[in-house]
């Protein structure tokens, strides 16, 4: 069976819930109508289709438009080799999602890092908190509104007292350039 077979069964199986599967490059992609069932959508894809490995699990920010977040699951099927991705829509004033970790326990992690850069919480998570930055750190540096200078911290010896700045730095790409090698960090030095 295809990727695209895959989504149509589940399609066949929830409905309305689930949008028409979408192709691009070779990738299908379905999308779900109510986030809060996401974790009953990848039981069935594991126990009944075979999509055993939980590869990712990403969030975009569509800041200004509602809903602001969508979270996307990368699916793959160690023995039927198709891989499909389900996405879930985020709105701002909920900022949650069931967890899936009763499905791939390997979501552990990545949920922690989504809730951790992003601040989507991951209802019955049993270990929902930070993974990156500290516990206590006040902002989501993934999100589209946090400033690339960074925020200043009100915990000193922890981290910065003052804004990191980043523009100009050693690790952000420099615009122009004749090509993509001198745009590239690792070329510039701390002189140029």
């Amino acid at each position: 069976m295809t990727a695209l077979e895959f989504a149509q069964q589940i399609k066949t199986k929830f409905g309305d819930l689930i949008s028409e599967p979408a192709g691009f490059r070779g990738e299908i992609t379905i999308k779900l109508a109510n986030a809060e069932r996401i974790a009953e959508v990848c039981e069935f894809a594991r126990k009944e289709l075979g999509f055993d490995y939980l590869v990712d699990i990403s969030s975009l920010d569509n800041y200004g438009e509602d809903p602001r977040w969508t979270v996307a699951y990368h699916l793959r099927g160690l023995a039927n080799g198709c891989e499909l991705r389900v996405k879930a829509d985020v709105s701002e004033e909920k900022s949650e999602l069931p967890t899936v970790i009763g499905v791939w326990r390997t979501a552990n992690w990545h949920e922690r890092e989504i809730y951790d850069m992003m601040g989507i919480r991951f209802r019955g998570h049993p270990d929902l908190r930070r993974i990156l930055m500290w516990e206590g750190y006040p902002y989501f540096p993934l999100r589209k509104d946090f400033p690339l200078a960074g925020k200043p911290t009100q915990i000193p010896e922890v981290a910065f007292t003052q804004a990191a700045p980043l523009e100009g730095g050693p690790f952000v790409t420099a615009p122009g350039g004749k090509d993509a090698i001198e745009r590239e960090p690792r070329v510039r030095t701390a002189e140029e």
